[in-house]
């Protein structure tokens, strides 16, 4: 595999569907790898469902060698035992990435929609039109699971690239600001 580019794996967990979405960057130009789901077995218990997620994502991992690691964050259900079932799927995803030494980043989905679409309350098909402009795709979605893990990898590049996510606070409050700068004070 020939790569000119940073690589971005991007991650939305689920325990019978995980959607993965690989994006290459090179300048300005984002290209998609890969984006797919891995459908699990229902029939199988939780922890054999959560050695599949390991292993699909240790497979993305040696095959596409990603630079980063971004992942959707679960959002907070009524159903406690959905949650517990999900933040499971993550922490598996987020070890298997963290086990190579890869950077992890997680993003809530209402960021990864603010983030593609300008709308942090956008629907799937919103983020889904988007991205196909963005990235010059025009195939049809496997499914909404690997769209989303296909938007966290193009949001995660937005963050690390957006002009606001370079501006550093050094400062603890207007006072420490004054002090560090003062040739910005105007006098009258």
């Amino acid at each position: 595999m020939q790569r000119h580019g940073k690589i971005i794996l991007g991650i939305d967990p689920g325990t019978l569907l995980m959607g993965y979405g690989i994006i290459e960057v090179n300048g300005a130009a984002i290209n998609l790898r890969e984006m797919n789901v891995l459908r699990l077995p229902a029939k199988k218990n939780n922890p054999e469902r959560l050695h599949l997620i390991h292993k699909k994502v240790q497979e993305l991992i040696r095959h596409f060698k990603p630079d980063e690691f971004a992942i959707e964050a679960p959002f907070f259900g009524k159903n406690v035992q959905s949650m517990l079932k999900l933040g499971r799927a993550q922490g598996v995803a987020i070890a298997a990435a963290m086990s190579k030494g890869i950077p992890v980043t997680e993003y809530s989905p209402k960021k990864v929609k603010q983030s593609i679409t300008g709308n942090g309350n956008a629907g799937k098909d919103q983020v889904w039109k988007m991205l196909q402009q963005l990235l010059y795709v025009r195939q049809e979605p496997v499914t909404y699971d690997a769209t989303d893990a296909l938007a966290v990898a193009v949001c995660h590049h937005f963050q690390l690239h957006s002009v606001i996510g370079k501006i550093r606070s050094d400062f603890s409050g207007w006072e420490d600001f004054i002090n560090k700068n003062p040739e910005r004070i105007k006098k009258k």
